[in-house]
């Protein structure tokens, strides 16, 4: 039965369109940002995981970057400890030189003091971000010994856990203003010499038996403080290789996080773009099925006017 008030096929043919129109937007919403959950509204749970990994994403870019500016301070650090035992080494070699016979002593002190001098101004000049891990004030508001190195972020349910990696300064510091505890400047006891490094002075020494002795003492001496130095740089490279193998993992664990966002949320562009051309053509045809079915009322008029 066909009705002027009524018309029942056009009724369906809107409807369809409105689906198809439906579907189109939101595959065209999908081929535009190229994501097939976009908001909570087109999965909940999807959208919550993905939306909280991206946060704990956030967190462990700026893990990566304490790293890397922890690894620059253990850096500076060890660039310093290296030019100072280059310096001790010379000093060392400058005493040797000294228990030779007819040695000017005082050209070869001279030349101690420079390179003590040098030594200082290394390890007060080692510093980045305001801080200096060779040349401390033990004594000093708000000092502390631990350097603490942002290493990780993990997270347990609704439970986040960051961890550090630990930089004992006690062990690699120089000079320590407070009590003379560092490496270079604390006193150091050979044979009956009790002294520190840069309290060495050989410009009035002769070439007698106590004095040779002497300066042997101050040459044991400064050995002694060039194995500190080693053991503080060995310390120091452990860090270095630590703080390397995890920022390979915070680099690793961050493109799995993203690989698991894609695969949660992220549109399939082949599929997409397939369906966009079916529905393309769907509304196409249910746009053409409308006007049939609206041009069934004219059809209607006709035999009135026949």
């Amino acid at each position: 039965m066909s009705s002027l008030i009524t018309n029942t096929s056009s009724m369906v043919a809107l409807q369809t369109l409105r689906g198809i129109n439906s579907q189109l937007d939101q595959t065209n919403n999908r081929v535009s940002t190229g994501l097939r959950v976009n908001s909570a509204s087109d999965n909940a749970a999807y959208w919550s995981l993905a939306t909280t990994t991206r946060s704990d994403n956030g967190a462990l870019g700026a893990v990566k970057d304490a790293l890397g500016l922890g690894k620059a301070s253990v850096d500076v650090a060890n660039t310093g400890l290296d030019n100072v035992r280059d310096a001790l080494q010379k000093i060392k070699e400058k005493l040797v030189t000294a228990a030779a016979p007819d040695t000017d002593r005082a050209k070869l002190q001279t030349e101690i003091t420079s390179l003590i001098n040098q030594m200082k101004n290394t390890a007060d000049s080692s510093v980045i971000s305001g801080g200096n891990w060779l040349s401390v004030d033990s004594g000093g508001a708000g000092f502390n010994a631990s350097k603490e190195i942002v290493a990780s972020f993990s997270r347990t349910g609704t439970t986040v856990t960051v961890d550090t990696i630990s930089v004992d300064i006690s062990k690699v510091k120089l000079y320590d203003a407070a009590d003379q505890s560092g490496i270079i400047d604390k006193d150091r006891t050979s044979g009956g010499s009790t002294i520190a490094v840069s309290g060495i002075d050989i410009s009035a020494l002769t070439g007698s038996a106590a004095d040779l002795t002497t300066i042997s003492e101050y040459t044991a001496i400064v050995d002694e403080a060039l194995l500190d130095l080693t053991d503080a740089s060995t310390q120091l490279g452990a860090v270095t290789s630590r703080i390397g193998s995890q920022e390979s993992f915070v680099k690793a664990l961050i493109d799995a996080n993203d690989r698991a966002i894609g695969a949660l949320v992220d549109a399939d562009m082949e599929e997409e773009s397939t369906r966009l051309k079916a529905l393309q053509t769907q509304q196409q045809l249910a746009i053409q099925s409308l006007g049939i079915a609206n041009s069934s009322s004219q059809n209607i008029l006709s035999l009135f006017r026949n």
